[in-house]
């Protein structure tokens, strides 16, 4: 039997390449009025409406007109068990760390906590327009089953894992190198390429990880490569001298992941901030991603993300909320203060540039341009509905704007969860109008 159709119509916005500058119009598609044909959870054809109307059959038909349709916003970091901890009084890294990260974390050695929280997570991603997460979860085996078992439930592409961290932290927040290897391999075989799961072999960093789990790490990458890596690298001056005096053999941080064989194309390196020369050239020969976290960035005092220089080496930089750490869910405020990051440094982050940076862009540092980030046919149906009207302030604003150029940057700067109007999952509407249940009872 075959599936029935869903047929949204609004304004779409599709990027085919990154766009070099705001005049670039072959790097997008965008349709006054505009559709997106769905089936069976996937996207049957995109575009100018009267021609994708014409391919549907029958379809039901959700018309978000005068709103603007694009591909699902794709967060590249982020740290499931800290949902409880963000916005919690700062300080730099390693104490941020200490006193709140890994006490926060030791509670998800319960299943049925890190079911609720599950829950909870999901339900805030998508209320923000996030419909595909690259996630930390703690180092209990519970944790990674519960994120990804809830993903299975709403369908959701997500990657994560669970981290590896065997010693400078807490007795109820380590593993051990076998029984981390251990632990990773079992998820690998439950959830990895599991309806839309993918696994990411996460050694944390390399403070809360030995020698030995290093070793572990390698021979999990080796036996494992379609699988992703992410980990942390030289976020904070005091996190770089502690990882020198703990490997006093590598020639800086950035080559102990690469001593331990864990660089590639399917790594991703959160923040990246405090680069030498060396380690840059060593991205840029092994095809690595930064990983750029603004509002983690700000709010721990971190420093500034040299976006221009890193791409100029034609290294492809991913963007992320890295909350809890990042103090919102939203890519829209990611966006925000990645701008005024780069506006620090002289560089620009044209809208055009940014959209594509949270949907395309981030889809290619992972690998699945083919599969998730744009509008094109044969790509899943995740599809986020934004208006840009939806405050007093951005509604002021708009009545002044006059391109599509305008509209963006009034989302990237003034929007948030309020402007994301509609959220579809492989083709089903799921965002939710009112607050999770979890949260809901907490009040």
């Amino acid at each position: 039997m075959t599936s029935s159709q869903t047929l949204l119509r609004g304004r779409t916005l599709s990027f085919s390449s990154e766009p070099n500058g705001p005049d670039d119009t072959s790097a997008y598609q965008y349709c006054e009025d505009g559709a997106v044909l769905i089936q069976g959870g996937m996207i049957v054809a995109s575009g100018d409406h009267s021609t994708v109307a014409a391919q549907a059959v029958q379809p039901q038909v959700i018309d978000h007109r005068p709103h603007l349709l694009m591909a699902g916003f794709i967060d590249s970091h982020i740290h499931f068990p800290q949902v409880q901890v963000i916005a919690s009084w700062g300080s730099q890294l390693l104490d941020w760390l200490n006193n709140y990260t890994f006490p926060e974390e030791t509670r998800f050695a319960s299943p049925a906590h890190s079911a609720a929280m599950a829950s909870a997570f999901y339900d805030l991603l998508l209320g923000h327009g996030t419909t595909t997460a690259v996630a930390y979860c703690s180092v209990h085996k519970a944790s990674a089953d519960a994120f990804f078992t809830e993903a299975a439930r709403r369908d959701m592409r997500m990657i994560g894992g669970k981290v590896l961290m065997d010693r400078n932290a807490p007795d109820g927040l380590m593993d051990t190198p076998q029984s981390g290897y251990d632990d990773t391999q079992a998820l690998i075989r439950e959830w990895h390429g599991r309806g839309r799961a993918s696994y990411a072999i996460t050694p944390r960093f390399a403070i809360t990880s030995s020698p030995g789990q290093m070793e572990m790490a390698q021979t999990l990458v080796a036996e494992n490569r379609d699988c992703h890596v992410q980990t942390h690298l030289s976020e904070n001056h005091a996190e770089i001298a502690f990882t020198r005096e703990l490997y006093p053999q590598a020639r800086d941080y950035l080559h102990v992941y690469e001593t331990y064989g864990l660089l590639g194309p399917k790594a991703l390196l959160g923040h990246a901030i405090h680069l030498t020369p060396r380690e840059i050239d060593a991205l840029a020969e092994t095809g690595a991603h930064p990983v750029f976290c603004p509002t983690s960035n700000l709010f721990l005092g971190s420093g500034l993300f040299d976006d221009a220089g890193l791409r100029g080496r034609g290294i492809a930089n991913a963007i992320a909320t890295d909350v809890a750490a990042g103090t919102s869910y939203s890519m829209l405020q990611t966006l925000n203060e990645g701008y005024k990051v780069l506006q620090l440094q002289g560089q620009s982050l044209h809208p055009l540039r940014a959209f594509h940076w949270i949907t395309r862009g981030n889809a290619v540092t992972l690998g699945m341009v083919e599969k998730i980030g744009t509008l094109d046919a044969g790509t899943e149906a995740d599809v986020v509905v934004l208006d840009a009207r939806a405050t007093p302030a951005m509604d002021l604003r708009m009545q002044r704007a006059d391109s599509l150029s305008d509209e963006l940057f009034v989302l990237q700067m003034l929007g948030d969860d309020r402007a994301v109007a509609q959220v579809y999952v492989a083709g089903r509407a799921s965002k939710k109008a009112h607050r999770s249940p979890v949260l809901e009872a907490a009040l």
